[in-house]
């Protein structure tokens, strides 16, 4: 059980920050940016709720939300450069497993795809593409900090996963894709009149 007692501290004013294992870093440093990401996902998702969905893809979000701090915990704790990983909750290959399953469970259930689509549609699967896009910067936030450090690799892998995810219960969301809002190419911007400075 995590107890919080204070909301601030008043260590962070000079521009630092306490990782998981007790070292103090630069509020600027790519750990703590790609937390942030992890963070704001997590509140996509959160946004993806109160707009409204479906009571079996909300109750899938809702535990996309508990999986998030999760992956958010095996971020902010590092690789240890030598001895034993003692953290307990590092994101696996199983949990990646099950983001892949969902996918094709709801894929199967979809109608198919004649186009790029849209985001949009009902509150809540607009919400899901947002949460979607912000979810794929959080992947490339990490990807960033995994080119300077080493990290669990199935974090990464587990963000992809997950922003797939997002896209199809978007998709779900809509009908099961019924009432996508589709990609018109040419479409593009709506003709205006000329006025009269143009003539």
């Amino acid at each position: 059980m995590v107890r919080i007692d204070r909301i601030y501290t008043r260590s962070g004013d000079h521009g630092t920050t306490s990782l998981g294992d007790g070292q103090r870093v630069s509020k600027l440093s790519l750990r703590v940016v790609a937390g942030g990401s992890v963070d704001e996902t997590n509140c996509a998702l959160g946004m993806a709720l109160a707009a409204g969905l479906p009571t079996e893809i909300g109750d899938i979000v809702r535990r996309l939300q508990q999986f998030l701090f999760d992956l958010g915990s095996d971020l902010c704790v590092p690789l240890p450069e030598s001895g034993e990983d003692t953290h307990p909750g590092r994101v696996n290959m199983h949990q990646v497993e099950i983001l892949e399953r969902l996918i094709d469970q709801f894929t199967d259930r979809m109608a198919p795809l004649t186009s790029f689509i849209l985001p949009g549609g009902t509150p809540g699967a607009a919400a899901l593409h947002f949460a979607r896009s912000v979810c794929r910067r959080a992947e490339l936030d990490v990807l960033r900090l995994n080119e300077l450090q080493t990290i669990n690799p199935a974090l990464l892998i587990a963000l992809n996963r997950l922003s797939d995810l997002l896209f199809v219960l978007g998709r779900a969301a809509n009908a099961y894709g019924r009432d996508d809002v589709l990609w018109s190419p040419g479409l593009g911007l709506p003709e205006v009149a000329a006025s009269a400075a143009d003539s």
